[in-house]
């Protein structure tokens, strides 16, 4: 009777663990709904580097090429710019002077796209491409979206050139190195898009409709 027991117990200990591993997708994985070169905000990544030639240290860009991409609802946004380091140095009141305009990134001119029109801490910006740049102050920065979107980070093209200008009052955070753009949260039809370096966080608030 005992044996019969065990022989039971064991059973039923493989059928539980069958039914575990079912529940958890064993070893088999779900297919995902689209191929990852077909989902928003996929980029083209060469496996392997391609023919790439391997880059020596020394020669590695010092302000490194990168974007972000958010789809909200369905409107697209992305960000493409150049990330300065900070490297030890006084950001804003130091490198970047306060009371004049800089184009927060490096190289070429940051570059933000919107697949639809929007709006930014409530006012209205045309789908399409812009430059950002921006007044850094002790106090309430200027934010510009200039309309010269593929030009080089200096000189600044000019107030005609302005789609939407905003004044806006930066928050602190903790301190990251290198300069980014990220979406920190993102729900309904509504985002916020940062601009972070150092201690200083740029927040824009954008509604899609």
């Amino acid at each position: 009777m005992a044996r019969r027991t065990g022989r039971t117990l064991t059973a039923s200990a493989g059928v539980l663990v069958s039914c575990l591993l079912a529940a958890c997708g064993g070893d088999r994985a779900a297919p995902s709904t689209l191929a990852i070169a077909e989902r928003a905000g996929a980029r083209d990544v060469l496996l392997g580097g391609g023919d790439l030639p391997i880059i020596p240290s020394d020669d590695v860009q010092k302000s490194q090429s990168g974007s972000v991409f958010q789809r909200v609802a369905n409107t697209d946004i992305e960000v493409v710019y150049d990330r300065p380091v900070a490297r030890g140095r006084e950001l804003f009141g130091g490198i970047v002077a306060y009371d004049e305009v800089w184009n927060p990134g490096a190289n070429d001119a940051t570059a933000v796209s919107f697949s639809r029109d929007v709006t930014v801490n409530g006012q209205p910006l045309a789908a399409g491409s812009y430059s950002i740049w921006a007044i850094p102050r002790a106090g309430d920065w200027t934010l510009i979206f200039s309309n010269a979107a593929d030009v080089y980070h200096t000189p600044y093209p000019g107030e005609g050139q302005d789609a939407l200008r905003l004044t806006i009052t930066p928050q602190r955070g903790d301190h990251i190195e290198t300069l980014a753009y990220y979406f920190a949260m993102v729900d309904g039809k509504d985002t916020e898009l940062r601009l972070h370096w150092g201690e200083t966080v740029v927040p824009m608030r954008i509604t899609v409709p």
